[in-house]
């Protein structure tokens, strides 16, 4: 992203609409094809398109987010491993809120939070320079 970024005259907005480009080609037009020859339009329902459509505009906007750090001085090697270590984290504890667990997480869930953190810092401490 930040080499495209910066082949794009270190515009990020111009970067992050090619990937808009990008999700257009893959989200839309293999999905579509393949909806469409299976002929199964009739499985959208406006609760599924509705969670689903939500879904996809917290993701836009987390990587509008990320365009966003990167315009504003934030380093390639620093804001990748801190949005890669803390989304699936993030993601769990979202999908747990909606989904709520039927037994309490077992104590290793709660290492691993802790180690994914850990691996971020590592990750931060040491990048390369």
């Amino acid at each position: 992203m930040h080499k495209g970024q910066v082949g794009l005259g270190g515009s990020g907005v111009h970067a992050f609409l090619m990937v808009g480009l990008a999700y257009l080609l893959v989200a839309i037009l293999i999905p579509g094809t393949i909806i469409a020859r299976a002929g199964s339009w009739d499985l959208f329902s406006s609760t599924g398109m509705a969670f689903t459509f939500g879904a996809g505009v917290l993701g836009a906007l987390g990587a509008l987010g990320i365009v966003f750090a990167l315009i504003n001085g934030g380093q390639p090697n620093v804001v990748p491993p801190l949005v890669f270590a803390g989304a699936p984290v993030v993601s769990v504890f979202v999908a747990m809120l909606y989904n709520p667990p039927q037994n309490s997480p077992s104590p290793i869930f709660f290492i691993g939070i802790v180690m994914a953190a850990a691996g971020a810092g590592l990750v931060l401490a040491y990048r390369p320079t």
